[in-house]
């Protein structure tokens, strides 16, 4: 501010005492800081910024005593009396237009009540990082021309422009080589023949063939039932949320590409969400087959990618959108549908701060956008199972597959019996039902949900284990190098020869990981063609495309994967499925851990049999008679949860309470004992004080991976009834607590992992 201009402060230190009385009148901005602050703070906003500064746009404030400039985020302008006190005034401006509309607003307040999450944290989850550029940053941004219409006309400055941006190149760049003004740049960005460098076109990957437009002539029964259920809503401008109930092979997904073929038909948009990026490349082929442009948003896009899309998007020039939890936030105007695959994964949970739930959100979105929201599943969460058994959202059952198709045999090989084991990881049933499949000329899915080469490695004469020297967990062997790899903090250490205990010689392997089953069924069929997908062989950009296209090709006979094979993926070749271990998760210390068993076996099991030959599955176990297995051994996950729900009401877990969990982390293992048991008290002491019945604090205890990156851990959980309620309750009972130093704890409510 000038300085012959008079700030806020001179005014009011320096009235006449007969102006004591007048209330002084502004516009205050109501601004939230990305991190540090929790609360929300207030500034005035001088005259020159009135026009600039509203909700959605980022400003910069002066912060703390020594008036330091930070970026945050204007989220409420209100005009009127002005306090007391002082105000210190908003510095500028830092966007163009707002970021993020009131909507989407009110949804980030919801979102940090909802998981008791800092609002700062999840305004900029919401928010890309490519789109939080700074202002110099986009400045210089690198364009490229997209697709221009033949039949557009072009002025003789624009046509120049377009033939100057075949590479990319800066907007002043291009306007100098081009003889134009930078005011043809603007327009031609404006009007999509223009964009971002690496954003649209280069975000979907390497070019991808085209797959056959397979829109049917007519829809199953049931399948018709669940699209008109759709159409209603859609017609009558509603919120709904209608659960897919469908068997593997039921059609799910051509229910999802007609409706939004509906939506996009009364000029709306679509968001669809998938749960892993293994799931988005044949998920974005299909609808590209329907819909042409597709946007794609997920983790493995670069910022600049991720802002293009979220351009795109946000000016109504893409009309679907797919791809995994985050999308959930695409900035769609015109918004008609949300639809959430597999809305069953864990995925879907954000594993850190703020650690929301994609389908809460999205059933938030539609909502307040009186849309309908469509979840789909062959095994739904427990949770979505019994809001549709209470009435609250809809469920449309899909019980058969379509073109007439029969689920597959499912054979459970006993691992107690001795006649049942072989040397390998692969029993003399599973071998031989991988052969039939094979000389049938079909393709073989072998699912075994752990990494590497071997799960342990052990001295067979002292008995010790060689473990991460960081953490609480066993080293994984790694092959070629015999590597010895940490999977919880990713520590990669040489093993040495000897035990580094006892100095014997031979420490053994034990185990097996996708890796060592990898070699076992090459030397099995040495006539077949194998591969692997795992998070070990699917780190390079496109390699879930380039396995999974080959796999559809028939250039591999054999995959071998984690769960990753398991969801969703369609080859009509695959004969036989194989689930080397379906006890891999079933005993972990997770009340989730049947129900996730179940899911597996269940999904994987359904990517068998759905072309013309038929299918089998060969599920190898060592609890044949957990309800778990039984279920998925029939096909019957209804079953499962028929059983299962009884145990979770007489315990109070989700879906007939609410659970909260604290993790308390750090080096010192007794200080963070000590402060976990000061949490705990303090949530027993504000329970017994509010005195609701069925309200309960479990522990602290150490967590069932007690250390991790040299930090121990211990956690508690409080459950309750009433979601509202147990949130208020840890709230006040933690408030205004000062961490020790070296401590650091975390709120997890409605926790999917509890590891």
């Amino acid at each position: 501010m000038p300085p012959d201009q008079p700030t806020q402060r001179d005014l009011f230190e320096h009235r006449p005492a007969w102006a004591e009385d007048d209330r002084r009148q502004g516009t205050i901005a109501t601004v939230v800081l990305p991190d540090g602050v929790d609360k929300p703070l207030d500034y005035l906003v001088p005259e020159a910024l009135a026009a600039a500064v509203e909700p959605g746009r980022r400003v910069r404030v002066p912060l703390g005593r020594a008036n330091r400039l930070r970026l945050a985020y204007c989220v409420a302008v209100r005009s009127g009396e002005l306090p007391q006190t002082p105000l210190k005034e908003v510095s500028g401006v830092e966007d163009d237009k707002p970021l993020l509309s009131r909507r989407m607003l009110a949804l980030t307040e919801w979102m940090a009540e909802r998981w008791m999450a800092r609002r700062g944290e999840v305004l900029e989850a919401v928010l890309p990082a490519g789109v939080r550029l700074r202002q110099k940053a986009r400045v210089s941004r690198l364009l490229v021309a997209g697709q221009v219409d033949p039949a557009r006309k072009l002025t003789p400055a624009q046509a120049r422009v377009l033939a100057a941006a075949t590479q990319p190149a800066k907007a002043e760049q291009l306007a100098h080589v081009a003889n134009a003004s930078r005011a043809v740049v603007t327009r031609l960005l404006k009007l999509g023949l223009l964009r971002e460098a690496g954003t649209v076109a280069a975000a979907a990957g390497p070019a991808r063939r085209a797959i056959a437009h397979d829109r049917p002539e007519e829809l199953s029964p049931a399948q018709a039932t669940a699209l008109g259920a759709i159409s209603a809503a859609m017609r009558e401008g509603r919120h709904e949320t209608i659960l897919l109930f469908g068997v593997t092979g039921s059609g799910k997904t051509e229910v999802y590409l007609q409706a939004v073929e509906e939506t996009i038909s009364y000029g709306r948009q679509a968001i669809v969400l998938v749960p892993e990026i293994s799931l988005t490349p044949q998920t974005c082929d299909r609808f590209r087959a329907r819909f042409g442009t597709v946007a794609v948003l997920h983790s493995h896009l670069t910022p600049a990618e991720r802002h293009g899309q979220w351009r795109e998007i946000a000016a109504g020039r893409v009309n679907v959108v797919v791809g995994a939890r985050s999308a959930i936030f695409a900035p769609a105007p015109r918004l008609g549908l949300i639809v959430i695959d597999e809305e069953h994964e864990s995925s879907f949970k954000q594993a850190t701060a703020p650690r929301y739930h994609a389908r809460d959100v999205a059933e938030w979105i539609s909502r307040a956008e009186g849309v309908p929201l469509v979840l789909g599943s062959a095994t739904p969460a427990l949770e979505t199972f019994a809001r549709c058994l209470s009435g609250e959202w809809r469920m449309c059952r899909l019980a058969d597959r379509v073109g007439g198709s029969q689920l597959p045999a499912v054979i459970t090989v006993d691992l107690r019996d001795r006649s049942a084991r072989s040397r390998g990881a692969i029993s003399p049933r599973l071998a031989a039902g991988v052969r039939w499949a094979l000389d049938a000329g079909g393709q073989v899915m072998l699912l075994l949900n752990r990494r590497g080469f071997a799960t342990h490695v052990q001295c067979q004469a002292c008995g010790h284990s060689m473990r991460c020297p960081q953490c609480e967990i066993a080293l994984t062997l790694h092959q070629p190098g015999n590597k010895g790899v940490c999977h919880g903090c990713g520590l990669v250490t040489r093993l040495p020869a000897d035990c580094p205990e006892c100095r014997s010689p031979g420490l053994v392997h034990r185990g097996t990981g996708t890796q060592r089953l990898e070699e076992q069924v090459r030397k099995a069929f040495p006539d077949a063609a194998v591969a692997r997908m795992d998070t070990d062989t699917m780190r390079s950009r496109g390699s879930h495309e380039k396995t999974l296209d080959a796999f559809r090709d028939r250039q591999i006979d054999i995959l071998v994967g984690t769960q990753m094979i398991a969801k969703g993926l369609d080859f009509p070749s695959v004969m036989l499925v194989g689930v080397v271990n379906a006890d891999a998760a079933l005993h972990l210390a997770d009340f989730r851990a049947a129900e996730r068993t179940c899911q597996l076996v269940t999904q994987v099991s359904g990517r068998s049999g759905r072309g013309p030959q038929g299918g089998r599955v060969v599920v190898q176990t060592s609890t044949p008679d957990h309800p778990a297995i039984r279920a998925a051994a029939v096909h019957d996950y209804e079953a499962f949860v028929r059983s299962e729900l009884p145990i979770r009401e007489a315990l109070l877990y989700p879906p007939f309470g609410n659970v909260i969990r604290l993790v308390v982390r750090g080096a010192d293992e007794d200080r963070v004992a000590a402060w976990a048991g000061t949490l705990a008290e303090r949530l027993r002491a504000a329970a017994a004080q509010d005195g609701a019945a069925g309200l309960r604090v479990l522990g602290p205890a150490p967590a069932p991976i007690p250390r991790l990156r040299e930090q121990f851990r211990h956690h508690l959980q409080v459950h309750g009834p009433d979601g509202p309620a147990l949130r208020a309750l840890v709230g006040r009972a933690t408030a205004g607590l000062k961490t020790p130093d070296g401590i650091a704890w975390i709120v997890d409510v409605d926790p999917v992992e509890m590891l």
